[in-house]
C-alpha cells in the first residue's frame, strides 16, 4: 500500500514517545553483519559502539583515522588522544589501528566500507540524503560527501520529526544535498525505511507505535510492508 500525506507536517501532530537516541542505535547495531566494515558519522551513530552484539565482530571505521574503534572506555579511563569523530573519548577493539587522514580517506573513497551510518537534517522519499547544512548556520559537511559516494549501503538514523514537529522524511530535500539516492534504510524512533526498488518501504513501527501513527508524521510518500 502507498502512503502518501502532501502537506508538511507540524506540530499538529502530538508529539509521541518512541525510541530514545541510544535506543536507535541499539536497534540499528542489531542489524550489522558478521565481518561488516562500518563506518560511523557524528550523532546518534556514535552510540553504535555501545549496542555491538557479542557474537559479532564489526569492525567501526572513525572518519578522524581509527579502524576498529570501540565503546566509551568508561569515566576515569578516557585518553585524550583517542576520540572518535565526535570528539568523544572512545577506545579501540584488540588489533585496531590509527592512521593519518590520506589513509583513512583512502579507506572510504577505496569502496572498503560496507555501511556509513549517518545522522540526517532530511531524507527525501527518493532517498536523496542532507546532513551538511541548514541555511544561516556554519556548514559542517566533514567527510559525508566522501562516505556516501564510496560506500555501498548507507544507513541514517534520526528523529522522525525536527524540533518544529516537521516530518524529516519529506518528499524532496529543501536543504543543500550531501548525496542523491544514495539512502539505503532509515532508522527513526518511530519506524524502519528500507529503500526498496526505489521506493520509501515502512519494514518496521517501534513498539507501541501504528502504522498510523507514522503516516501522520511523514510528508515523504511511502509504501507499507509490515508483516501482519
Amino acid at each position: 500500500m502507498s502512503t502518501t500525506n502532501t502537506e508538511t507536517v507540524t506540530t499538529d501532530a502530538p508529539r509521541i514517545t518512541g525510541r530514545s537516541r541510544n535506543e536507535i542505535a541499539q536497534r540499528l547495531a542489531a542489524d550489522l553483519v558478521d565481518g561488516y566494515t562500518v563506518n560511523l558519522g557524528v550523532g546518534i551513530p556514535l552510540a553504535v559502539p555501545q549496542f555491538i552484539p557479542d557474537d559479532l565482530e564489526v569492525f567501526l571505521h572513525s572518519e578522524n583515522g581509527i579502524l576498529g574503534l570501540g565503546p566509551h572506555p568508561g569515566e576515569g579511563n578516557e585518553d585524550p588522544d583517542l576520540t572518535n569523530a565526535g570528539k568523544i573519548p572512545a577506545s579501540m577493539i584488540p588489533g585496531g589501528a590509527i592512521v593519518d587522514s590520506a589513509t583513512s580517506f583512502a579507506i572510504i573513497r577505496g569502496g572498503h566500507l560496507d555501511v556509513t551510518i549517518l545522522g540526517a537534517l532530511q531524507v527525501s522519499e527518493s532517498g536523496d540524503l542532507a546532513n551538511w547544512y541548514v541555511p544561516g548556520r556554519n556548514p559542517a559537511v566533514g567527510g559525508a560527501m566522501d562516505l556516501v559516494a564510496g560506500t555501498p549501503e548507507v544507513w541514517v538514523c534520526m528523529e522522525h520529526v525536527d524540533r518544529q514537529g516537521r516530518s524529516k522524511l519529506v518528499p524532496e530535500c529543501t536543504f543543500p544535498l550531501t548525496g542523491v539516492g544514495v539512502v539505503t534504510r532509515v532508522y527513526t524512533d518511530l519506524a524502519i525505511f528500507h529503500m526498496i526498488d526505489g521506493k520509501l518501504t515502512l519494514v518496521e513501527c517501534t513498539p507501541g507505535i501504528t502504522p498510523e501513527d507514522v503516516r501522520q508524521r511523514t510528508s515523504a510518500e511511502y509504501v507499507e510492508a509490515i508483516a501482519a
